[in-house]
């Protein structure tokens, strides 16, 4: 067998209002609705609407022969039924083929997995309930976790809740020698395999498809066989993950970027002996090779594919361990507003807002970022925090 594997992670924040000092214990609605509303519906136009039209007629025109997967986040599936339910409707019938798999994620595409066992598995329990009731009943076996982070630790904690395998960063300083292209498992419970994302042929979509100055511009199907072509025989599984962003959003639809996926499938099917699958039909059909080593977190981001983007700094640091200070108390309220907002506040966009990394990878975190500076980011989700601490004392002293 070989198949390449697509997955794309679709996520959308919820994004912090401007909130200053003076707001803290008089305003207690952090989110700015609008802006929230206006990217979701932007980008829905741009890239939901017509990839999910464009996956769909692949689908049917190879008959389940092209395969795709996704990771939907709990705040996307929130914004979805707030603000496109079209969208959720194109996402259903998609899922509804049978060609399409649904992976689970943490609820809130936070964190957790590196700070709390107990927050990690409520909001994957969370996030599987949410698909399994807009989905038709759909329960997902295998698990990404958020921005791709994963350890022998949290693979563990993985296997522990009965998932048969996990995605994640076929990061180089990991690897060494071996080659993303095929199935390890996990080296303290080996019953979870570990699917690895070649980055290389990932980021040629996701990051260098429009870029002018990119020595192999323009990318073009035969190009992309070629490469795939030249991948060793003995070589199962070419894993592509990526943001679904990517089409139309991150690499507009002038470049091409649309027509690039419509014509990919047939060109694989002329020219290559590759198949495509979902990440349980890989798991279910390919045996793993050996087992993966990751004593210390790895993640998909910046040239370090380590934790840096999102826990790099003092801002963040700070920011990260004042959060989960909160988790206790949080837990004892019985609230289902301070327990939205919780979980809105873990996302990982936020701290990813506060990075300071502008190197290499500096515009890269600036793009995504709706603050002037790190510090800007820094400061508002702190004046936020502490109108929470305030609210969770208030529900404190209610309850006594």
């Amino acid at each position: 067998m070989r198949t390449i594997c697509f997955y794309f992670q679709v996520h959308q924040p919820y994004r912090l209002k401007p909130y200053r000092f003076f707001d803290i214990g008089e305003d207690h609605h952090y989110w700015d609705d609008f802006l929230n509303r206006s990217v979701m519906r932007r980008v829905a136009q741009k890239c939901y609407l017509p990839m999910n039209a464009l996956l769909l007629e692949l689908i049917q025109k190879y008959k389940g022969g092209f395969k795709v997967s996704f990771s939907i986040s709990g705040t996307f599936l929130d914004q979805m039924e707030s603000y496109a339910p079209d969208v959720l409707e194109s996402f259903q019938k998609l899922v509804a083929t049978g060609h399409v798999e649904l992976l689970n994620e943490t609820y809130g595409h936070s964190l957790a997995s590196l700070k709390s066992k107990a927050e990690f598995q409520d909001m994957v329990t969370r996030h599987q309930e949410k698909v399994k009731r807009l989905f038709n009943g759909y329960t997902p076996k295998v698990f990404r976790n958020t921005e791709l982070i994963y350890s022998d630790q949290i693979g563990a904690m993985v296997a522990e809740m009965g998932y048969e395998g996990i995605l994640t960063e076929g990061a180089k300083h990991i690897l060494g020698w071996k080659s993303p292209n095929y199935v390890y498992c996990n080296s303290i419970e080996p019953k979870l395999k570990v699917l690895l994302k070649n980055f290389q042929l990932s980021d040629d979509i996701a990051f260098r498809f429009g870029n002018k100055t990119w020595a192999d511009y323009p990318l073009t199907t035969d190009k992309f066989v070629k490469w795939i072509n030249s991948v060793p025989q003995a070589e199962e599984v070419i894993n592509l993950f990526m943001d679904y962003e990517t089409f139309g959003e991150h690499q507009w639809a002038e470049t091409g970027i649309f027509e690039f996926m419509k014509h990919l499938p047939e060109a694989v099917f002329k020219h290559t002996n590759y198949g495509f699958s979902t990440p349980s039909d890989v798991l279910a059909q390919v045996q793993p090779i050996g087992k993966i080593t990751v004593p210390t977190p790895i993640s998909w981001a910046d040239e370090e594919r380590d934790l840096t983007a999102w826990l790099g700094n003092d801002l963040q640091d700070e920011a990260f361990a004042k959060l989960y200070e909160l988790e206790k108390m949080v837990n004892e309220i019985d609230d289902p507003e301070i327990k939205r907002d919780w979980t809105y506040l873990q996302t990982s966009d936020h701290f990813y807002y506060m990075c300071t990394k502008f190197f290499s990878d500096g515009d890269i975190h600036s793009y995504f970022s709706p603050y002037d500076s790190p510090y800007d980011a820094f400061i508002n989700y702190m004046n936020v925090l502490s109108d929470f601490v305030l609210r969770l004392k208030e529900k404190a002293k209610e309850k006594e």
